[in-house]
């Protein structure tokens, strides 16, 4: 039974400040498990009978009201008995308050046993996890344990309330014994799409269903479902769980505005990259590239232009990795070059610019539609205004790029032709090229 809610009785959400924008509107379809239970949601957390603790929290995090997917899917999350959940939501909307709201609930302090596990499916990520967890039980006594390669886990025994953590680690831990699992209530996957995806990290996440209490609660949290996989993750839970979905039109988030850039040749793309560093300095941006060879082959190249860059893709040492993700986020760094290791889930709310360098390419040499929405999720959180410039170069990037506009019915606007022209430029034009192109965005971002 499909319930699809009206956007009238559904609550905008207001994260961090006041005066920030509202969420943009869309519905939410839900199945629910009872349907003899009415749909609802609710418009304040004291609406979900939060603990005194919880709620302080809350509001310490300066959150105000839920955000559309926290309004719907925490009642479901927080009934009893227990109920499993497949949800959806676009990126930037609250999706990791949202469950870690509904396990910060249940959790019993009083028993020291791990209760629930979150896997994510990057350290990055699981690290945001954690920090997020924390915040939100800042005034509360439950524990949340950080289980990540590089962390000296291995040689030690694994505690703590709630465990978040990656696939493998998360999986060694448990067949070794040193993560005790007979007392889980609740495990959640992050970008659970590509945790259940077979040729990724589907078979892990499997052995560790198997070593769970068959009563724990299933929670799966993602911004895009591909059909197949949510096939997958309705057997891999067991029939009647509660489901929210969005539409595929509903899918791209309407405060990010999409460009792209006709580059003459390789050069030219690289030339107008340099072009836009002024740009990608005003508050912080990310490039996408396909490889770790061509992030920090454009790493070095920016940096002998005297441009302060950073890269970060899975291929470095782990320790490093957080060192420049930390650097990132505390805005020590501006831009950052990487891979898809970052595309998903990353939070960092000055984040205003997001290059598609590469554009996404899957399986056949076909647009890559589910890496594209995840990536430029990265700006425009929490209903901020922000900017994605694709960059085509030929033929076959702008063939992707026509399949992404088609994919999620949407117009990416082509910047004025003065910007990329194919006639070569004189110093002084390529001068003022940049300044036309900084002011069109800039426009852009104000608007």
């Amino acid at each position: 039974m499909m319930y699809t809610s009206s956007s009238s009785t559904q609550p905008a959400a207001l994260t961090e400040n006041a005066d920030q924008l509202l969420l943009s509107e869309y519905d939410v379809i839900i199945h629910q498990q009872d349907k003899n239970s009415p749909l609802y949601s609710v418009s304040s957390f004291e609406d979900l009978q939060l603990s005194d603790e919880l709620l302080q929290g809350v509001y310490n995090m300066k959150f105000t009201k839920p955000s559309k997917i926290q309004a719907s899917a925490l009642p479901l999350l927080l009934r009893d008995p227990p109920e499993n959940l497949i949800a959806q939501s676009q990126s930037g909307t609250g999706k990791t308050a949202a469950f870690s709201l509904a396990i910060l609930s249940r959790v019993q302090a009083s028993d020291p046993a791990t209760q629930a596990m979150v896997v994510a499916p990057t350290r990055e990520l699981a690290r945001q996890i954690v920090e997020v967890m924390k915040e939100l039980g800042r005034f509360s006594p439950v524990t949340v344990t950080e289980v990540i390669p590089g962390g000296g886990v291995y040689d030690r025994k694994i505690g703590g309330h709630i465990v978040v953590g990656t696939p493998g680690t998360m999986l060694r831990l448990i067949q070794s014994k040193a993560l005790g699992v007979a007392r889980l209530r609740m495990l959640a996957l992050d970008e659970a799409d590509i945790m259940l995806d077979i040729q990724s990290l589907g078979a892990q996440t499997m052995q560790i269903k198997r070593r769970v209490p068959e009563a724990t609660q299933l929670i799966f949290f993602s911004a895009t479902w591909a059909e197949n996989i949510v096939n997958f993750a309705r057997q891999f839970m067991g029939s009647g769980a509660n489901e929210i979905r969005l539409q595929v039109n509903e899918l791209t988030i309407s405060n990010i505005k999409q460009f792209f850039i006709d580059c003459n040749d390789e050069l030219d793309r690289f030339e107008i990259l340099v072009d836009l560093y002024g740009l990608m300095t005003v508050s912080q941006s990310m490039i996408f590239v396909h490889r770790k060879d061509n992030a920090e082959k454009i790493a070095e190249m920016m940096t002998s232009r005297h441009h302060h860059v950073s890269f970060l893709h899975g291929g470095l040492d782990v320790g490093e990795r957080d060192r420049r993700m930390d650097d990132f986020r505390a805005g020590r760094s501006k831009v950052l070059i990487s891979t898809n290791v970052l595309a998903r889930g990353l939070d960092v709310c000055n984040v205003n610019l997001v290059i598609n360098y590469d554009l996404p390419v899957g399986g056949k040499g076909l647009a890559d539609h589910d890496a594209y929405l995840h990536r430029i999720g990265r700006t425009g959180r929490f209903g901020r205004r922000g900017i994605t410039i694709n960059f085509v170069h030929d033929e076959p990037s702008y063939e992707i790029l026509s399949q992404i506009q088609t994919y999620f019915g949407c117009n990416i606007i082509k910047l004025p032709t003065q910007l990329d022209s194919r006639d070569g430029v004189t110093a002084d034009q390529k001068a003022g090229r940049s300044e036309r192109m900084e002011d069109f965005l800039k426009a852009a971002m104000k608007g």
